[in-house]
This record gives C-alpha cells, sequence and structure tokens, in this order.
C-alpha cells in the first residue's frame, strides 16, 4: 500500500484534522515513512506480527507526540517536573488529542496498593463511612452514641410541665486532694448540696462532720427546678447540664422524682470502653493513626511460616513431618511426643493432612506431655545471641497474614463502624460483585442520602466499571503488585471510564490479555461505551473477537524486525478477509490455522493438588501431569493463578527448597514429588533492571561473541581480554558515558535529559575497541544487529549460533542483540526466559543432565499474533522433548487445542467459581454441555 496515501486513495495532505488524527512520514524503531489517517471517535484496531511496529506507532509515535505537546503547553515550571519529552521522529502528526496510554505493565510494586487505593473506590468509601458510619459495641452490640447538651435539655423538656427534676454529677475524687479539701472547693465555687445514696446534704454541715460520709460514693447537686415550656427554662437547663458534663468530666445524672435516674454522658463510649469516632484516618491504613499497630498496615509480618516447618504433608510425625525436628540436636524435641503420644490417643503414624484440626493444632500448643512448636520457637528466639540458632530461625522465617488484623490492614476498632451491618473490612474483603449487591440493597434514611448520596453515586459507579472489564471477582483489598499485567491493564481501564472524560484518545495495549473469550464480550462492550463517549479509541491487539468489533484495522508488516513497519492494509474486517494478503487475513479467513496434534502424548506419573482450598477453591483434588503439556483454563476469576501460582509453585518449590514464598491452603501434594527436579515459575517479570541488561547477556549468547572479537589477530597483539568487550565493566567501555552510550545532563531548573554521548557517538566502546572487526563489523555493529540478522552473519560459529536460536524460535528474531531489558513488554522477557532454558537444554532430544524440570508458564501468548503462536508452541514442545514438563495457565483457544491434557476451572469467576469443571485431552472436552471453555474449543477443535 502506497503509504502517502490512504483511505480510498485520498493524498493524505488533503485530509481534515478535525476528522482525522493524521501521522506522515513516521520513522520510529522500524517504521518505514509510514503514512496513516486514524479516524476520529472510532474504535481502531492496530494489529499485525509481534514486532512489527504496531506499538511503535501507537506507543511510541502517536502517544508519545501527544503526551509531548500536552507538556509544551504547560508552564516552564510545570515542565521540570515531567521530564523532557522527544519529540518522535516523523514528518508530522495533526489532529492529536488529549492522549491517555494504558499499558500492560504493573507500574506500582507499593505493597500499601491495592484494587480499592488503585481505582478510588476506598477513598470514597472512607468518606463514607466516616461520614453516616455507626459505631457499634462488641460486647453488647449497642449503637455507640455521644450525648450532646441539647439533646440532654430536650430530653427534660418533653417532660409536662411541673415536672421536678434534678441535675446531677458524680463528685470525683481527685489523688492528690482528700474529699474535705474536695467539698471545700465546691463551697468556693458556690454549690451548696451533695446526694449520697439518693439523700441530699449540706455541704457545710458534712465538712463539721464527714464521718457520715465515709466511703459513700458522693454526686454534686448542680440544680433542681421544675419543668416550663418556655425559653427561660431551656436556658437555665442548658447551662447546668453543660456545668454538669464540666464538673462530672463527661457525666450527667438527671433525675425525676417518681420516674428515675437517667445518665448521659458526652464521651464516645459504651459498655465502659471508649471508642474513636469515625474519621477518614480512622479507616486509612497508609496512615499511622487507622493503621494495624502490629503489621504498620502492610497485612503481613514476618512470622512463622507453618508450611516451612511442615513442608511435606504426606509424612507422619514419626516419619519427620516437622522439619527443624529432624536433626540430631533438635529430636529431643519430638522424642516426647512419639513416648507419650499414646498416652493423649495422638496418632504418630498417621500422615500430617489426615490429622484432625484438633490435632493439627495440638502440634502447635503442645499440652503435659510435650512442648509445641510455638514453644520451640520461643526457646530458638530466647537464643538469639547464638548464630545457629539465628540461622534456624531465618530457614522457618516467611510472610504471614498479620494475626491482629488478619490481613485487613485497619486497627481493631475501625471493623466497630459499620453500615447496613457491614464494616469497610467486611467490604474490601468480598468480590466487587457482592460489593455490588451491598450498595444495590442498601436502605438509607433521608439524612443519610442527603449526606452520602453523591458517594455512593460514584463507588457504584466505579464499582460497576470493574465488573464490566470482568474484574468482578478481585476483592478491593486485593494488593495491586499481585496482578496480572491484564488485569491492570483493565483497573486503569475502568478508573478511566469512571472519570468519563470526553474528546480524549485512548490507546490500550491488549486490554484482552488474560480474558476467556467469553469475558471478551463484556470487554468489548466498555470499549464502545468509551468511543460512544466521543472518544478516539486505539486497541494494539491480537484477539479475533476485538478486531471483529473494531470499526477500522490497520495491518503492520509484512514481517517483524527489520523487515516491518509497513502499512500492509487499513479497512473494515470483511475487506481484510478478503483482499487482504497478510498473515492476520490468512489467520481469519481461516487459510492458515495452528495444526492440531496428530496423537497426544500418554502420561503415567502425576502430582496430585489435594483440598485445594486458597481464596475461591472449594477444596477439590486435581492431578498435574508429568512429561506432558498441561493447560489449566477457565474464565477469569475462576482460581487459575491460585491453584498453581498459591499451591502448586510454591508448594513444591519448598520441598524442593528453592521457593520461599507463602504456600495457599491445601492438604498437601501427593504423586510422584521425587521425579521433579527443579520447578520454574517462567513469569513476565522484567529480564533485569539494569539500562545495560538485554537478551543477548541473559541467554549467555554475548560471551561467545565477546571470546570471538578477542581471538581475532589485532585484538591479540594489543592483549584484549574478553572483559574488554563487555560495556558493564572497566576496560574497552566509554569512560564518558559508563557504557550507557547516552550522557544525563543534570538542568538546575528544568528536568534532567538525556543526550547521545559525544565521546563515542551512542557506541559504548572506546574508538580502540571499536577498530577490532569480524567480518568488517565492529562490536557496536553486531550489537545493532536483529537477532535474525546475527543469525546469518554469524552462521559459521556454532557457540553464538547455540544460543542465539532458541531467541529466533520463540519468535523473537525481531528485537536487536543490544537492545535493553526495559524496552521488552512482558510476553517479550518471558520468551527470553523461554529461550533460555531451551539454550540449557540444548532444544532437542532427551534432557541430558538427567533434569525433570517443572515449567510453569503464565499466559505466555501475551503480545503474540497467531503467527507467532505457532513458533511458541514448537518451542515448548521442544522442553517436553527434553523429558520436561510444562504447565501453562491459558484462554488461547490456539494453545488449548495442543494440550495433552486440559484442567478447567469453574464455572463462574469469583465465589461463583473455584470448582474443578473438566480434566482430560481437548477431543473429551468438547462434547461437555453448558461449558463455556468447550464452546469455544469446538470452534477451533475441527
Amino acid at each position: 500500500m502506497n503509504s502517502t496515501t490512504v483511505l480510498n486513495k485520498t493524498p493524505i495532505d488533503d485530509l481534515d484534522p478535525k476528522e482525522f488524527i493524521i501521522i506522515k512520514g513516521a520513522k520510529v524503531n522500524n517504521l518505514k515513512s509510514l503514512s496513516v489517517a486514524i479516524p476520529r471517535n472510532k474504535l481502531v484496531v492496530v494489529t499485525g506480527l509481534s514486532g512489527s511496529g504496531k506499538s511503535s506507532l501507537a506507543f511510541d509515535t502517536l502517544f508519545a507526540e501527544g503526551q509531548r505537546m500536552y507538556v509544551e503547553s504547560l508552564s516552564s515550571y510545570a515542565r521540570q517536573f515531567l521530564g523532557r519529552m522527544e519529540k518522535p521522529e516523523v514528518d508530522y502528526i495533526k489532529g492529536v488529542s488529549p492522549a491517555i496510554a494504558i499499558e500492560q505493565k504493573v507500574s506500582t510494586r507499593n505493597p500499601r496498593s491495592t484494587v480499592g487505593t488503585s481505582t478510588e473506590i476506598y477513598d470514597y468509601l472512607k468518606l463514607l463511612f466516616a461520614r453516616i458510619g455507626k459505631t457499634y459495641s462488641p460486647k453488647s452490640g449497642k449503637i455507640v452514641e455521644r450525648d450532646s447538651v441539647s439533646g440532654i435539655v430536650d430530653f427534660m423538656m418533653s417532660k409536662p410541665e411541673d415536672t421536678r427534676v434534678m441535675v446531677l454529677c458524680p463528685l470525683l475524687e481527685k489523688e492528690d486532694r482528700t474529699i474535705e479539701q474536695e467539698l471545700n472547693i465546691l463551697l468556693q465555687k458556690g454549690y451548696t448540696r451533695v446526694l449520697s445514696d439518693g439523700s441530699p446534704y449540706f455541704i457545710e454541715a458534712l465538712l463539721e462532720n464527714p464521718s457520715e460520709i465515709e466511703g459513700k460514693s458522693l454526686e454534686i447537686l448542680i440544680d433542681r427546678g421544675v419543668v416550663k415550656h418556655d425559653e427561660d427554662t431551656q436556658f437555665r437547663f442548658g447551662d447546668s447540664v453543660q456545668t454538669a458534663l464540666f464538673e462530672g468530666e463527661g457525666d450527667c445524672i438527671i433525675e425525676i422524682p417518681g420516674e428515675g435516674r437517667f445518665s448521659f454522658s458526652d464521651r464516645f463510649e459504651a459498655d465502659g470502653i471508649l471508642f474513636e469516632e469515625p474519621s477518614v484516618n480512622l479507616f486509612t491504613f497508609n496512615n499511622p493513626y487507622g493503621a494495624c499497630k502490629r503489621c504498620e498496615g502492610f497485612g503481613k509480618i514476618l512470622g512463622i511460616d507453618p508450611d516451612l516447618v511442615i513442608p511435606d504433608k504426606s509424612l507422619s510425625v514419626y516419619e519427620g513431618a516437622i522439619a527443624p525436628w529432624r536433626s540430631e540436636t533438635m529430636k529431643k524435641w519430638v522424642e516426647p511426643l512419639l513416648k507419650h503420644g499414646i498416652e493423649f490417643d495422638f496418632p504418630i503414624h498417621r500422615s500430617f493432612s489426615e490429622l484432625t484440626a484438633e490435632e493439627q493444632e495440638l502440634l502447635w500448643t503442645g499440652n503435659k506431655y510435650f512442648k509445641g512448636i510455638n514453644k520451640f520457637f520461643s526457646f530458638l528466639e530466647s537464643k538469639t545471641h547464638k548464630i545457629q540458632y539465628r540461622v534456624m530461625l531465618s530457614r522457618y522465617r516467611g510472610r504471614t497474614d498479620c494475626p491482629e488484623c488478619k490481613g485487613t490492614r485497619l486497627r481493631k476498632d475501625a471493623s466497630y463502624v459499620k453500615i447496613n451491618e457491614r464494616s469497610i473490612t467486611d467490604i474490601v474483603l468480598q468480590s466487587v460483585q457482592q460489593t455490588i449487591q451491598f450498595f444495590d440493597a442498601l436502605s438509607l434514611t433521608e439524612f443519610e442520602e442527603n449526606i452520602a448520596g453523591r458517594l455512593i453515586r460514584e463507588i457504584k459507579n466505579r464499582l460497576e466499571y470493574l465488573d464490566k472489564v470482568g474484574l468482578g471477582y478481585l476483592t478491593l483489598n486485593r494488593l495491586t503488585s499481585s496482578l496480572s499485567g491484564g488485569e491492570y491493564q483493565r483497573i486503569k481501564l475502568a478508573t478511566s471510564l469512571g472519570s468519563a472524560l470526553v474528546g480524549s484518545m485512548y490507546i490500550l495495549d491488549e486490554p484482552s490479555i488474560g480474558l476467556h473469550p467469553r469475558d471478551t464480550d463484556r470487554l468489548i462492550s466498555v470499549l464502545k461505551t468509551l468511543r460512544d463517549l466521543g472518544n478516539t479509541v486505539v486497541v494494539v491487539e491480537h484477539e479475533e473477537k476485538v478486531m471483529h468489533a473494531a470499526d477500522q484495522i490497520i495491518d503492520i508488516g509484512p514481517d517483524a524486525g527489520s523487515n516491518g513497519g509497513e502499512l500492509m492494509f487499513q479497512g473494515t474486517l470483511e475487506e481484510l478477509k478478503t483482499v487482504g494478503d497478510t498473515y492476520t487475513a490468512k489467520y481469519l479467513n481461516g487459510s492458515a490455522r495452528l495444526e492440531i496434534p496428530k496423537a497426544r502424548r500418554k502420561w503415567r506419573d502425576s502430582i496430585s493438588i489435594n483440598g485445594a482450598r486458597e481464596n475461591n477453591l472449594k477444596g477439590f483434588n486435581v492431578d498435574i501431569p508429568l512429561g506432558v503439556l498441561s493447560v489449566v483454563t477457565g474464565v477469569s476469576g475462576s482460581g487459575k493463578s491460585t491453584l498453581i501460582k498459591k499451591l502448586l509453585y510454591p508448594g513444591l518449590g519448598k520441598m524442593l527448597g528453592t521457593v520461599g514464598e507463602q504456600t495457599g491452603k491445601m492438604d498437601g501434594l501427593e504423586g510422584a514429588l521425587k521425579s521433579v527436579t527443579q520447578i520454574e515459575f517462567v513469569d513476565q517479570n522484567p529480564i533485569g533492571k539494569s539500562s545495560r541488561s538485554n537478551p543477548v547477556t541473559y541467554v549467555k549468547a554475548y560471551d561467545a561473541i565477546r571470546q570471538l572479537f578477542t581471538d581475532q589477530p589485532i585484538a591479540k597483539q594489543r592483549g584484549y581480554k574478553p572483559a574488554f568487550f563487555s560495556f558493564n565493566v572497566d576496560g574497552g567501555r566509554c569512560e564518558t558515558c559508563q557504557g550507557e552510550g547516552v550522557v544525563k545532563i543534570e538542568m538546575q531548573f528544568m528536568a534532567d535529559i538525556h543526550l547521545t554521548c559525544e565521546s563515542c557517538k551512542g557506541q559504548r566502546f572506546k574508538q580502540e575497541i571499536l577498530e577490532v572487526t569480524y567480518k568488517e563489523k565492529h562490536i557496536a555493529d553486531v550489537l545493532d544487529m536483529t537477532i535474525d540478522d546475527a543469525m546469518e552473519f554469524f552462521a559459521d560459529e556454532r557457540s553464538v549460533i547455540g544460543k542465539l536460536a532458541p531467541l529466533q524460535e520463540v519468535g523473537l528474531g525481531y528485537i536487536r542483540l543490544g537492545q535493553s531489558s526495559n524496552s521488552l513488554s512482558g510476553g517479550e522477557a518471558q520468551r527470553v526466559k523461554l529461550a533460555y532454558f531451551l539454550g540449557k537444554g540444548g532444544g532437542k532430544g532427551k534432557n541430558s543432565s538427567k533434569e525433570s524440570i517443572l515449567f510453569i508458564f503464565d499466559e505466555p501468548t501475551t503480545g503474540l499474533h497467531f503467527h507467532d503462536i505457532s513458533k511458541l508452541m514448537k518451542s515448548i514442545n521442544a522442553l517436553v522433548a527434553q523429558g520436561n514438563s510444562v504447565v501453562i495457565i491459558e484462554h488461547n483457544t490456539e494453545v488449548i487445542k495442543c494440550a495433552d491434557w486440559i484442567i478447567d476451572l469453574g464455572p463462574e469467576g469469583g465465589d461463583a467459581g473455584g470448582n474443578l469443571c473438566f480434566q482430560g485431552t481437548p477431543e473429551e472436552m468438547v462434547k461437555l454441555k453448558d461449558n463455556h471453555t468447550a464452546k469455544y474449543l469446538s470452534e477451533v477443535l475441527n
């Protein structure tokens, strides 16, 4: 397609920027002077192979220019805080709206950030409870109220005229004064009478004969009179009550002859407990006032982790289930239990998982026959002056739920404040869907409605958007850092919808990640809502359903990296299917699809997860087959990540001694545990935090390349070592920029700017190092090559090819050898890790090192085009061919149909999920009725 004329061959310069966002001559990264006109207020999908230039167009060009233009419009004072933004390499961009980018990366690792705080729902909840929450006493369940002067006077004035009343308050004894001194002071203040046991006494008479009231409690008679329904009496009673509350330090007694005595207090107390009055700070766990004192608002403490103490629950006490008591020096702690267990009927030969809850608890608490595990750790803590005890303690410590706040982070008395019998901790611990039901059923008085009506509307609005984007199963207390990239992106999408902006440009990066096909429909309705409000929505996406919903599709290609960056197609889905000749078109019209395996692998050994009860899991047993490719699937929130990431990974990892994370609730793991020698969780976290970290160093290919340059004649003459060709250590790297290629200039009144290093011109190395060449290329040229180019360049060097080939096999041939790890997406980082493992095992045949590794992949199709998924599946199958086992958490039906074994959880998300719906082969699964996964799988399994 001629990239200077788009949309029915209209020259791009003639288009109206009021109707189109016009990009002309974009050259960012691999874009080849790409020109495109994006129609305003439409849902536009940008697709193409991984690395073809989609993100370069959407984020690095369009969003970057939108952000830069906004920052340029601010004052010079404001600009210094926002960082200098480079103008994208493009001829021009016209018609840009204010841009909002919603990316996949979880940009916060703050341990205090939760779903509630990041969506602002929690801020509204705090206000709501501070304004209309009622405090209930935990003793009696009564509402705690403070009596006011006007309330007490109203009570007195409600009595019939001529009713006699007395206003009293208790006489409080002071530590430094005797009763006689107190009575003298009262006399000086103008009081004349006190009461004792209902009988009045003149103060002067008592001072003459103090023995009359010795040991008795006294009350001051502040005032007495009769009720008259006039203003003067009201004012008089008001003064008297105020005086009584002052003298009685918050207590006032009204006595009405014939009716009795009525106690009032202006203190916020009940049942003898003084409560804190509801305020916003009381419900703020990020504030020392509201945070739980034990865990300081984190919800977790460093305590003794039961799963580290009893790692293998299939063992009995006799077989050494209690790990710290296995050693020669510490077995004296278990001997009394083994010796006397029969006396209190304790089954020492029964596996820990088969013990009753009372018997398991007894091991911790102990009894008169033996000291329990708790006493053992108290003993270790008393001996921490000795290093061996400190080492032993550290071995069994882990992050556990705070016992005081049960993980809710708030001080205990914050839960005494309730609305419709629910406290703020109750609300944040239930799912978004349950919270919506709570607010729908909420009944308020007219007074409360006036105060809280607006707050409730804002809360309900944001909760409903969270539910619409498929996150109804999350709790508001869920840590933001524990969310997947897709979940975090949809939270930001829901927050943007809550703010209801108009006339903006939303740029989203694969919002369908982590969504079951069923939930994608709901996401599409949200994207359409965003468009219908009057916004331009640009989505970088591979999901077929989202393409079907798009007003227009832009296909970038034809291939990835240096062979991409061109506009291959722009138009509707139907046009793409019929006239398009791209990889996307072939997959959409069915002419190219991932092949179904001819036969499913059979398995003999498995690991059983018994009694899985963490989060919403309903206590089922499930087998994880070994030596095959298994896929765990189910709708969003059905419990897939909980089962694998919270139970299987830490549970097996602790047995292997390689994982220290807290294990979720389950009865234990059984089966062929000993046949797995290693467990690897291949997640989407960055492969390195340093700007110098890059894929070629991660897969150990750079070592061979440096050795190659060291072996060149000129390098040998000058005595260069391999370290001279490294940009991480002194020697050959440019000392001006420390091997970064750029220099940071600190500006006093403006943001720091990064300029290309003048010494090395961005090439990272000293000039004399660049004089060493291999096939007429120096080291900086090599680092600037793509993986695909490097494979051709180093074709004769087996040591280099062997390490780079896995990167190409997993579909990363387009990335440059020296590309910073920070610039890789989550999916790309995950595939670099996969390439590393493929490189270690050789990628062919059985694993030579007798290792049997269990690999866990979390959504490995993230950021992958249909065409790239086939490359990924070849690589994953290569791991299985080496004798390893692979478990994939996935929704993509192209991957599910390639599995040897499927584990399906559901049937819904949240509380309605957590059940084992199916385990078996894909062919068996499609026979199921009323199963969400089976329905979508049957469409591709033919």
